[in-house]
């Protein structure tokens, strides 16, 4: 027989896999805990749920919750309370010098995945509010304006960032789609450091929300092409930003 993949033109194979990692529990449960984090799920200054509930949760014992915690606190992004009223907390976003630095230099580490992300944002944001405003329910308009109206009302930048991820899952989730939703949390995730280094201004957030608005308007109206152009036009102007970013550092 020839050694040529049956079937495959050229006789190349184009099967590709990827090599299997045995990953410990702890460490999943401190991936699952870092991208909420990273997500403003949890947000900033807020308490992690207690060991004891964590483990209910993930189904493991508390000791397992508790080495994964302890990665956290080494990543600086919880610290614990003790005393009354104590717990674990999620610290803020960088805002030293040296964090400053430290998020420059995963930026550069990861820059050809944050321009892939980019490029993927283009196709599957659109896709998704579309199908949002098609499939979308009142609950979901309902918390996309709670979400629109607590960042038209804050100036804390932290809170912002936090709430403009939200906004974004918020519009995923109504599309009622895991793979629209899983995909724009991905895409996020992988943005997210180099969000937090883009300056802030109050005109670059009164645009936003403007942006959200229009989004949010035609999910309202359930139009699905307007929520698309909508989002499109969002993506576009942070996209910009970004590109611009990668190219200053």
């Amino acid at each position: 027989m020839p050694d040529s993949a049956e079937g495959v033109p050229g006789g190349r194979s184009l099967m590709r896999f990827s090599r299997v990692e045995r990953t410990r529990t702890h460490v999943y449960i401190a991936e699952q805990l870092r991208r909420q984090i990273t997500l403003g799920v949890l947000p900033t200054g807020g308490a992690l749920p207690p060991a004891r509930a964590l483990a209910a949760m993930f189904g493991v014992a508390r000791a397992t919750v508790q080495r994964a915690v302890r990665i956290l606190e080494s990543e600086g992004l919880v610290t614990p309370r003790r005393g009354r009223g104590g717990g674990t907390f999620v610290t803020g976003p960088p805002s030293d010098d040296a964090s400053r630095r430290y998020l420059i230099s995963l930026v550069r580490r990861d820059r050809r995945l944050i321009e892939e992300a980019i490029g993927y944002r283009f196709a599957v944001e659109p896709a998704a509010a579309g199908e949002a405003a098609r499939a979308r329910t009142e609950d979901d308009l309902a918390g996309l304006r709670l979400i629109a109206d607590r960042a038209a009302a804050t100036t804390n930048d932290a809170l912002l960032t936090s709430l403009d991820t939200q906004f974004h899952l918020g519009v995923a989730a109504a599309a009622h789609n895991r793979f629209f939703a899983d995909a724009v949390e991905r895409v996020r995730v992988s943005l997210n450091d180099a969000i937090l280094l883009l300056p802030e201004s109050a005109l670059w957030q009164q645009r936003s929300l403007r942006e959200h608005q229009r989004i949010l308007t035609a999910l309202e109206t359930g139009n699905s092409q307007a929520a698309r152009q909508a989002v499109l036009i969002h993506v576009r102007h942070t996209s910009r930003s970004l590109q611009a970013l990668l190219k200053a550092l």
